[in-house]
């Protein structure tokens, strides 16, 4: 609220008073792309926390973080120009403490009474837990915004997450790049200070090359728009990442089918001409990062289309797209239509905006052109050397210090892979495909081309299998054996593949957990909870009957003893169980639901799934709730005698009439419920089951299971033993939390 419009209409409270928009503005040298919004966001949040922790921010107070290659913002609504008055308490020694038996203050009252200014008796009592004590209350007045705000911004800088700190002129600050600028305004008001040694104002700097001269911001809250229409700089990361991915579809729309693309087969193919229409996912896929990474590149985006010689596609695709992306940050244009093949066309995003491109287009082809001819040359040398000659070079490739060289991880994965295939029942033809997959499958890491772009791996070893004339089986499987590499990830596609895939993930999981490597915190330098996950994957969607701890002992059979520490399988159950928790909460299970499937101790994760959706299928019964809650007190009872009884129930025990009817219908539902479990039928298991409630529940009214006679207590615990049992071998039904009725 400006002061003319205080003045109308009685009093109203000053900006001050009601708080007003502050602006905090970094200028600085090009900063570092792929940490920029991380740094930005990191950077409001520890402005907005130190305002809150000053008593500077409205209970409404919002944030808006802005960051751009050379700066670092945030906007905050709401911010107090002054420190509210308040209350300020310091205890003293207790009342015990304060007066000696004659009645005088002790020394360590009159010190406390001191050091607040006052007279011991001018002092309040307070009761605590501990008793009473003395206490001084002041009133404290508000300090003004001016003399903290500077404190909270370098604070709020020197806690960034920043791995390399910068020195730059003759000073000693320190940064990630060198600081040339500071703007703190709160409303159309300078707030005075420094910061790393510059004075704050209110002028900022626009466009490197589109803007002219300085920027003078008149309010806070016209930070954004001022840039955007006099400096060419959309501030905002979110609205510059959105803006550049809108231009990216309208200028791919427009690109025509009447171009060259190589086929699946290798061939050229001829489209009709008329537009792709290419959908946003198909311009932006995989493209996420690179999308992040340009965004924290340019300042006011511009979109530009090239193209390159059509020869260059007899090179692989994903040769091409990683130089375009890494290298050049080109956005390569690929269509589904096209049965995964490339236009020879890209987009490059620039941060320059002319009418006329031209020199921008052509610098960009010619650059790419190099590029790409140097990604030719490695893809013709490496197909001169088969794998098969490269594998035994892989002597002289180390793994891992304590695990030897590639070579004998090779080895290792020839045995593991062909035994979790024998383990399938794969024929001995196949068997031999998947050995001769794991045998090849690391030999791509000694080409050129994976030595330029490591995330070749396995696509170019699957390319060049099949140039050396390879089976298919061969090929996809060496395709495959990483994935899935990331989340969301396709598995492998082939019998073949997940064995490889299996073997590969073991084999890193038992090695590397196994020497001591273990991931801390949010350092996992070996990815093997990606591994981790990979496998949990794999033997859940792909419903393998393979048991988990057998397969680690496996791995770890191929190890040197001597390595490999002794209770690493057992520790890398639990570690594969955690990374299999947050996957099934993904797939829309509860909690309570998995607990009650996990607490099983399942090492055949193929039955996992299956058991979650009958839990989920029987709590939509009537009688699940109940059934659940005697589950909950037959577990009790149990624990409190011991564990139950592993005998069996005698029927001549049986006295009353409820307990005689629960064993009855126990007895003709076993055989049926334990074949249905038997074949993986759990829905129908607990279907079953659930006819048990009404006997159940009779049994609990009428029938004291802790008996006097110690026999009929003791056959009792039997019963029950027995029926947690059944239940159990779907699900721990005791585990089931109850659901609030809506």
């Amino acid at each position: 609220m400006s002061a003319r419009s205080a003045k109308t209409k009685g009093h109203r409270a000053s900006p001050r008073q009601a708080g007003d928009t502050l602006l905090v503005e970094l200028l600085t040298e090009e900063l570092p792309p792929k940490a920029l919004q991380r740094l930005a966001e990191a950077f409001a949040a520890a402005v907005m926390e130190g305002l809150g922790r000053n008593a500077l921010l409205r209970a409404d107070s919002t944030q808006q973080v802005f960051a751009t290659p050379r700066r670092l913002a945030v906007l905050a609504t709401g911010v107090l120009g002054r420190q509210p008055d308040r209350v300020v308490e310091r205890r003293g020694p207790s009342v015990s403490a304060g007066y000696d038996p004659s009645g005088k203050p002790t020394a360590a009252l009159s010190g406390f009474a001191k050091s607040c200014g006052v007279d011991p008796g001018s002092l309040e009592r307070h009761s605590g837990e501990k008793g009473e004590y003395f206490v001084y209350r002041s009133k404290q007045k508000g300090e003004p915004l001016a003399r903290h705000l500077a404190a909270i911004v370098e604070t709020s800088l020197k806690k960034l997450p920043v791995a390399k700190l910068m020195r730059w002129g003759s000073g000693e600050v320190e940064f990630v790049r060198p600081v040339h600028g500071l703007v703190m305004m709160h409303g159309a008001r300078v707030v005075a200070g420094r910061v790393f040694g510059l004075r704050s104002g209110n002028v900022t700097a626009g466009h490197r090359f589109l803007s002219r001269g300085e920027l003078t911001i008149p309010h806070a809250g016209r930070y954004a728009d001022t840039l955007r229409r006099r400096g060419h700089v959309i501030a905002s990361f979110a609205e510059r990442r959105s803006e550049i991915e809108h231009k990216l579809r309208a200028a791919a729309g427009k690109i025509r089918k009447g171009t060259l693309v190589l086929g699946a087969d290798g061939t050229m193919v001829q489209f009709p001409g008329h537009e792709w229409g290419f959908a946003a996912e198909e311009v932006i896929r995989n493209n996420a990062e690179l999308l992040n990474e340009v965004a924290a590149l340019v300042e006011w985006p511009a979109i530009y289309a090239g193209q390159f010689d059509p020869d260059f596609l007899s090179v692989p695709i994903p040769c091409l797209a990683l130089s375009m992306q890494h290298h050049q940050r080109y956005f390569p244009l690929v269509h589904e239509q096209a049965a995964g093949g490339m236009l020879p066309r890209f987009l490059v995003v620039s941060n320059m905006e002319t009418r006329a491109p031209r020199h921008i287009i052509h610098g960009n082809e010619r650059v790419l052109r190099a590029r790409l001819s140097d990604a030719r040359f490695f893809y013709e040398q490496d197909r001169k050397t088969r794998l098969e000659d490269r594998v035994p070079k892989l002597a002289g490739v180390v793994y891992q210090n304590k695990l030897g060289s590639q070579l004998e991880r090779v080895h290792r994965l020839e045995k593991l892979a062909g035994e979790i295939a024998g383990r399938l029942g794969m024929p001995d033809s196949d068997r031999c495909d998947v050995e001769r997959a794991a045998h090849l499958c690391k030999a791509d890491l000694l080409t050129e081309m994976v030595g330029e772009f490591p995330e070749l791996q396995g696509y170019m070893g699957a390319d060049y299998a099949r140039h050396d004339g390879e089976s298919a089986s061969i090929e996809q499987a060496i395709r495959g054996h990483y994935a899935p590499r990331f989340s969301g990830d396709r598995l492998p596609s082939t019998p073949a593949g997940v064995c490889l895939a299996l073997a590969d993930k073991l084999d890193t999981l038992v090695g590397i957990y196994g020497v001591g490597l273990v991931p801390t915190g949010d350092k996992d330098p070996f990815g093997l909870r990606r591994q981790a996950l990979g496998i949990v994957r794999i033997l859940v969607e792909r419903s393998l009957a393979l048991d988990l701890g057998e397969l680690l002992m496996l791995a770890r059979g191929y190890f040197d003893p001597n390595v490999i520490s002794e209770g690493v399988v057992q520790d890398l159950h639990g570690f594969l169980l955690e990374r299999l928790k947050p996957y099934l909460r993904d797939k829309g299970f509860l909690p309570d639901e998995i607990d009650a499937v996990l607490s099983l101790g399942l090492t055949h994760l193929d039955q996992v799934m299956p058991r979650l959706e009958a839990l989920q299928a029987f709590r939509r019964l009537p009688e699940a709730e109940a059934l659940a809650s005697a589950n909950k007190r037959i577990r009790n009872i149990l624990r409190q005698a011991g564990g139950g009884l592993a005998g069996r129930v005698e029927a001549g025990l049986l006295t009353e009439s409820a307990e005689q009817r629960l064993a009855q219908q126990m007895g003709s539902l076993r055989l049926e419920v334990e074949d249905l479990i038997g074949h993986g039928a759990f829905t129908e298991a607990l279907k079953r089951l659930a006819g048990l409630r009404t006997v159940v529940d009779e049994f609990f009214d009428q029938v004291m299971v802790m008996a006097e006679d110690v026999r009929v207590r003791d056959n009792r615990l039997a019963l029950l033993n027995e029926l947690s049992s059944l239940f159990l071998g779907a699900a721990d039904i005791s585990k089931l939390q109850v659901r609030q009725q809506v």
